[in-house]
């Protein structure tokens, strides 16, 4: 990841689960490999979580302030793909904008 990427501030943790072996989960099992350590070391005070689970639907989840939290499904999706749902995820200036924009 070349470019800075700060998540904003209302985000308060990352979550990713994912299959360990599924072909489903292979984007974001290549997207941790890729870019997680750049995007952590960006972010050293969000939690990013990583959550494996046999035979799971790949899924991105974002908490942000008051207990609002969003999903993006990740299923069939290549580690960029993952990386701009990730960047449309926390890149929310505030909830209630995460309310309106993000399904």
């Amino acid at each position: 990841m070349s470019k800075v990427f700060r998540f904003a501030p209302a985000v308060k943790e990352l979550r990713l689960h994912l299959c360990q072996k599924s072909s489903t989960s292979e984007g974001a099992r290549k997207f941790i490999e890729q870019f997680y350590v750049n995007l952590k070391q960006q972010n050293p005070t969000t939690p990013i979580l990583i959550r494996e689970c046999s035979n799971i639907n790949p899924t991105l989840w974002t908490r942000y302030e008051y207990g609002i939290e969003k999903q993006i499904p990740l299923t069939g999706m290549n580690a960029e793909q993952v990386l701009n749902a990730v960047e449309s995820l926390t890149s929310k200036t505030t909830a209630a904008n995460a309310n309106r924009s993000a399904k």
